[in-house]
């Protein structure tokens, strides 16, 4: 792990102890109690950037700030009653497109950027497809084009930290903990698209916000540790 200072490393472990938590709430079912801690996570990870701000250059602190910021956003649509699942995918298409900012302040060189896109574009377009035509015989249509955008989004996250191994001013640990955090957030997105469009499984919602809240402490440590 990144050395951080004292007050982000506990805030990060606070956000750590309340994401637990919110995982035995989403096993056992208890809804109030998630409407309550999912939020609270992206809070204490919110506290944890504003610590971390350091030395790190200004621009990739501002925008991951701001990547949290939509994804604390998109966590709250979520919960609201009725359909909001467009909405909420927009703002975590902000969250990722944030993110992508953050990673490249400056035009990122091709060599170490050229071959993670085309992987990650290669599962992406696969997973696509896949759930777009299950969109589509459930009659969702209107989302394909959205859903097709934040693919876009997401793979370009993905890359953009894959695309920190090697390269100088990524420490090394650094490059591992965001590149870790930026593939636990694609599984977690991935696992979301496929549960809801696709077919369900056991402990689908367990799986997903594990995926996700570990992917978002990776991305800040990563960043900003």
């Amino acid at each position: 792990m990144p050395a951080v200072p004292r007050a982000g490393f506990i805030l990060v472990l606070v956000a750590l102890a309340v994401a637990l938590a919110d995982w035995v709430a989403v096993a056992l079912g208890r809804r109030r109690a998630e409407y309550v801690l999912k939020p609270a996570v992206m809070v204490a990870l919110i506290g944890a950037a504003v610590v971390l701000r350091g030395g790190d250059p200004a621009a990739r602190w501002a925008f991951t700030l701001a990547a949290l910021a939509f994804s604390l956003a998109g966590d709250v649509i979520l919960m609201l009653p009725g359909d909001l699942f467009a909405a909420g995918l927009g703002a975590f298409l902000l969250a990722h497109l944030a993110y992508v900012a953050a990673f490249n302040p400056t035009v990122p060189p091709l060599l170490p950027t050229l071959p993670a896109g085309i992987a990650v574009g290669v599962v992406g377009v696969a997973l696509f497809v896949r759930i777009s035509r299950a969109m589509v015989l459930a009659g969702r249509r209107s989302l394909v084009l959205p859903v097709g955008a934040y693919v876009v989004a997401i793979t370009a996250m993905a890359v953009s930290a894959l695309a920190t191994a090697g390269r100088a001013e990524w420490p090394p640990k650094s490059s591992e903990m965001a590149i870790a955090g930026a593939l636990l957030f694609y599984t977690s997105d991935a696992l979301i698209g496929w549960s809801r469009f696709v077919g369900d499984f056991r402990g689908s919602r367990v799986l997903i916000m594990a995926a996700y809240h570990l992917g978002q402490v990776g991305l800040v440590l990563g960043l900003l540790g």
